[in-house]
């Protein structure tokens, strides 16, 4: 049955605020929650995170009282729906677990939005982005084990999420220039296609707030490199997605859409979480965002003149967003792509960058010397005598990441090798 937040009622605004003890929710216990309920209080986490901060900064830039009224009395409660969601995570679950937990949102969330992307470049733009988090759930399960754990990172993800090397670590580090990508435009865009956006910003933003963070924690010199290599290439992630959004969308519809996207997300996580306490959780904050939405559609008609339903179909949406197994849709977009890089807004085999392109120079000044995701998986073959992997569905689809996870001979190889030649000469 199909969604439609602009016709449901929510709890009226005054309502909405929580003592401190009812905020105080008791955590999952990290040994038993379902992966994908710790996915979904990850992923609710970062989009109430981003919908704060998209209200301080319409706060920064408007100058209407009113309207600053009403973002600050949303944001209060939406600071608390935030403490709320966050709150869920024990304080037992270390750094690098919850760091399973984010890549692994990465993977299966972006792949589940570029399945059901309508427009074919966005689309891309999401598988190019899927594998390099897919590489780094690999970097990061590799270390977990390395940092002696009592658990893999097989017992986070369970058997919903393979752990293999996708486009290699080393080769996502590119020039700014080609981060940049081709933005949609809000009249002409499915909304759909702004929703998956606004989704998969807001969980990458999320992953490189988090790695601004603890990256530092570890004492390990090997676990601190690599925190500090992938926390770069979130940095470009967010780059990568939020170059996406139309930049000319008007500061109160931009607050609509947000509040929308919440509905739903909110609305797609009690339609599929199977924790009856925590789908109370989601419950609550749904009833809650109906009522932000209303008065986010208000501050669009006094501002702009604009109505909110001229924006969103009038059935409503039909599915909700899932976090289920994409085994087979990744290892087909790897066996698509894994050779891909960009070049300006556009996605290119790497073989088809000229001669000095500033890919190159770009690779040979940040991986001069060690690079922290290949030294943790040399670390862990030479104390393990292996790899960490966790495949269900057989070999590698790219044969030359099947026995090595450094990449040797793959053609993104070939042209680091041929880059750094280049520069020798």
């Amino acid at each position: 049955m199909a969604f439609n937040p602009l016709s449901e009622k929510g709890i009226p605004l005054d309502r909405q605020l929580r003592s401190w003890s009812e905020l105080a929710v008791e955590p999952y216990r990290t040994e038993d929650v379902h992966p994908y309920t710790r996915c979904r209080v990850i992923l609710m986490n970062g989009i109430e995170v981003e919908a704060i901060m998209n209200s301080h900064n319409a706060a920064r830039r408007t100058a209407d009282s009113g309207i600053k009224q009403a973002l600050a009395m949303v944001r209060r409660v939406e600071q608390q729906q935030q403490k709320a969601v966050n709150w869920l995570i024990p304080g037992s679950e270390s750094s690098i677990a919850n760091t399973i937990g984010y890549e692994q949102v990465a993977v299966d969330l972006t792949s589940w939005i570029a399945r059901h992307e309508p427009d074919p470049y966005l689309k891309q733009v999401y598988e190019f982005g899927v594998l390099e988090d897919y590489d780094h759930l690999y970097r990061y399960a590799n270390l977990m084990d390395l940092m002696g754990e009592r658990r893999k990172a097989e017992a986070i993800t369970g058997d919903l999420t393979e752990i293999l090397p996708g486009r290699p670590t080393i080769f996502q580090h590119r020039d700014p220039h080609d981060e940049l990508r081709r933005p949609m435009t809000v009249e002409a865009a499915s909304v759909q296609s702004i929703l998956n956006a606004l989704t998969v910003l807001s969980a990458e933003q999320q992953t490189m707030n988090f790695y601004m963070t603890v990256g530092n924690r570890p004492e390990h010199p090997l676990a601190r490199a690599l925190y500090q290599e992938i926390a770069m290439i979130e940095e470009q992630h967010v780059t990568h997605y939020e170059s996406i959004l139309d930049p000319m969308t008007p500061e109160m519809l931009n607050w609509v859409l947000h509040e929308y996207n919440e509905c739903w997300l909110y609305w797609s996580a009690c339609e599929t979480e199977t924790d009856p306490r925590i789908r109370g959780i989601w419950e609550l904050h749904l009833a809650m965002e109906l009522e932000h939405l209303r008065v986010a559609c208000d501050g669009l008609k006094a501002v702009h003149g604009l109505d909110a339903a001229d924006f969103f179909p009038k059935g409503g949406i039909d599915n909700p967003m899932t976090f289920e197994p994409n085994k087979e849709y990744v290892r087909d977009v790897l066996d698509r792509t894994v050779d891909w890089t960009s070049w300006d807004s556009e996605f290119v085999p790497i073989n088809d960058l000229p001669q000095g392109h500033r890919f190159f120079d770009y690779q040979h000044q940040v991986n001069e010397g060690s690079v922290p995701s290949e030294d943790v998986i040399a670390a862990h073959r030479s104390e393990f005598s292996q790899e960490y992997r966790f495949a269900t569905e057989g070999d590698h689809p790219i044969i030359a990441l099947r026995d090595s996870g450094t990449g040797e001979n793959t053609e993104y190889a070939k042209a680091e090798q041929q880059a750094r030649r280049e520069f020798a000469e």
